[in-house]
């Protein structure tokens, strides 16, 4: 059932036109992915979808009661709401009494109907008191709540502008989990659009992507923005896009090594075992049978030993806690950081991995232990804002990276600060442009390339991913790939994490916790530590029945020898139906090729819905050999 789209649509702003000739649909049970460089136009084209900005030209066409919620960079709360006033008044029919007195028995009445709007809650927002007023949270925490009301509202289709900023990796995972359940395929109603920059988030929650193609306001040629539209999720998109690249054999030779290299990591990873088709995964090596590995290990090493000796970090018993709060931030931490290390910390918002990368780079002072840094570390750190940055506002972007130093050695090569910011993706023109006119993504950049460019050995990155566009992440991860020092990253960017870090840890309960299994261990960690919890608080027997409980909770975890191996059976059943059923689809698109080309239009109806009939088939059929591959993949 179509619901919204554009057709042919155009619009300029200021003297600039965005976007020109957009043709874009959604259908019931669309989940639909954009992606595009920061300031391309995908804030742009949301709007103009939920039509709260009008074209220029081309036209708008929504199926009638067709509702739209939708999330922006934004919130119009009233400084004298609740947090739960604030969400409960989204809904149609709320009216709220002049003394507000009304409006907080309505919401606290509707907040205890409603299953739904109390799991949202417990997902995004599980350390908010729903009493509290709007005015007292922070920007991030604002965010929150103004994704809660989006996702509370019944609304036919959901617009998200970057929702997965603000959330950690729980909150992230939680939010992918409930809009798969919500916008199920299988059952089609209602649609997601979602703007993000999270690639693992995207991979699991879309099934088509938009890109948006940026436009060229060089004077010579004036030329709009458009939209390609991908079927599949961000790792099909990224496939197909690299074979368009190649097929058109595109002049930008750096861009599509990034993508190829993205690709077999795509291919090669953890989550790309266990979640991507057989099939999917053959046609996909073929395309990267000449890529070399992501990082040479063996060669990082070396050099990161010669840079810094033996000795990197060592933290020895450290313990830290703020004034005012009971449990300690970190509680007796040993840890000795290796040369060239690339570590990643994990942990809920308020954990303590900020904390605790502050006491690594001497920002803070522990409490009691010990934190001893050899005498070669040479420590930068990235850090969460970019005011540093202020002070350089009339400099011209390449002369703040040049003023750091004039060249750089990354893997073999040279760079000069020049080369350096287009290999960051900044084109001629914003390389000489002031950092004052930069946009947020930009600026991050810039950060990152002046730290590159003091060539340290130790280098801390705290959140890295915000405001960056997904090939800036892409170039970011590439020039990571060949620098050889040691590495500590602190991010909810599930698929960095696992890009550019060789293993994971986390803090939990003041505890740095090592994580064999990587993030999926620590999912699995987290989902005990909150089911043990939810059992504790919902029981009255004694400490021992719980105890027990638990015990037979996890123990009935794992699949018995008979159950494992049936599923494995299943597995290469299913596999052998997703080839047979592949075949019969080729076979088919070629009997369409013969009959548009013998302008047989009758014949070609009739299979074309017989291809979309295999393809339905198709897809039921990876859905359970993901089901399938995920428990095994867990034991």
């Amino acid at each position: 059932m179509h619901l919204i789209g554009m057709q042919h649509v155009g619009i300029t702003l200021g003297s600039r036109p965005i976007l020109a000739d957009v043709n874009v649909e959604v259908h019931d049970g669309s989940r639909i992915g954009i992606v595009g460089p920061n300031g391309g136009g995908k804030t742009t084209l949301l709007r103009l979808l939920a039509g709260t900005l009008v074209a220029d030209e081309g036209f708008r066409t929504i199926a009638r009661h067709v509702s739209i919620a939708m999330t922006t960079q934004q919130d119009s709360f009233s400084p004298s709401q609740t947090i739960r006033q604030a969400v409960s008044g989204m809904w149609d029919g709320f009216i709220p009494s002049n003394d507000g007195t009304h409006t907080n028995n309505a919401a606290a009445a509707m907040w205890e109907r409603d299953a739904r709007l109390r799991s949202i809650h417990a997902g995004l927002m599980p350390d908010l008191d729903l009493d509290a007023p709007v005015a007292e949270l922070s920007g991030g925490q604002r965010r929150r709540v103004a994704l809660v009301r989006a996702l509370c509202a019944d609304a036919d289709i959901l617009v998200l502008d970057e929702p997965t900023n603000h959330l950690d990796i729980e909150g992230i995972t939680f939010l992918a989990n409930y809009l798969r359940a919500r916008f199920d395929t299988a059952k089609p109603k209602g649609a997601l659009v979602v703007v993000t920059h999270d690639r693992w988030f995207l991979d699991m929650v879309a099934e088509r992507m938009w890109e948006v193609v940026p436009g060229d306001f060089r004077k010579d040629r004036m030329r709009p923005g458009h939209v390609e539209v991908y079927e599949g999720s961000y790792a099909a998109y990224i496939q197909k896009r690299t074979e368009r690249a190649r097929q058109a054999q595109v002049r930008e030779e750096k861009r599509q090594n990034i993508l190829r290299k993205e690709l077999a990591w795509l291919s090669h990873s953890p989550p790309a075992r266990s979640s991507k088709p057989k099939f999917r995964r053959d046609e996909a090596l073929a395309l990267i049978e000449d890529v070399p590995p992501l990082r040479d290990e063996v060669q990082l090493a070396q050099m990161a030993t010669r840079r810094l000796g033996k000795t990197v970090i060592d933290l020895e018993d450290v313990s830290f806690s703020w004034l005012g709060r009971r449990a300690p931030v970190l509680d007796h931490v040993t840890y000795r950081f290796a040369p060239g290390e690339r570590v990643g910390i994990l942990g809920v918002n308020g954990a303590g991995k900020s904390t605790l990368l502050d006491i690594i780079s001497g920002a803070l002072a522990p409490g009691s232990g010990h934190v001893k840094r050899g005498k070669t570390v040479a420590l930068a750190e990235l850090l969460q804002n970019t005011t540093e940055l202020d002070e350089l506002a009339n400099m011209r972007t390449v002369d703040a990276v040049d003023v750091v130093a004039h060249r750089i050695v990354v893997g073999k090569k040279e760079l000069s600060a020049l080369q350096m910011t287009e290999r960051m993706g900044f084109s001629h023109e914003r390389a000489y442009t002031p950092v004052a006119d930069l946009s947020g993504g930009e600026r991050r950049r810039l950060q990152l390339m002046r730290l590159l460019m003091a060539e340290p050995n130790v280098l801390l990155l705290d959140e890295p991913t915000n405001d960056l566009d997904t090939d800036t992440l892409a170039a970011v991860e590439d020039l990571l790939d060949s620098w050889p020092g040691t590495l500590i990253v602190v991010s909810h960017d599930r698929y960095f994490l696992e890009r550019v870090t060789n293993h994971q840890m986390a803090v939990i309960g003041g505890k740095l916790r090592d994580l064999p299994g990587g993030i999926d261990e620590y999912m699995r960690r987290q989902d005990e530590m909150n089911s043990s919890a939810s059992s504790s608080a919902s029981s009255s027997d004694s400490p021992r029945q719980a105890s027990g409980d638990q015990s037979k909770t996890q123990a009935g975890s794992g699949l018995a020898g008979a159950r494992k191996y049936q599923a494995a059976k299943d597995l290469a059943r299913l596999e052998r139906k997703i080839d047979k059923l592949t075949a019969t689809k080729d076979s088919y698109i070629t009997q369409q090729a013969k009959l548009s080309g013998e302008g047989d239009w009758e014949g070609l109806a009739q299979v074309s819905r017989q291809v979309a009939d295999i393809e339905a088939q198709i897809a039921a059929a990876e859905d359970e050999w993901l089901n399938l591959g995920a428990l095994l993949e867990s034991e």
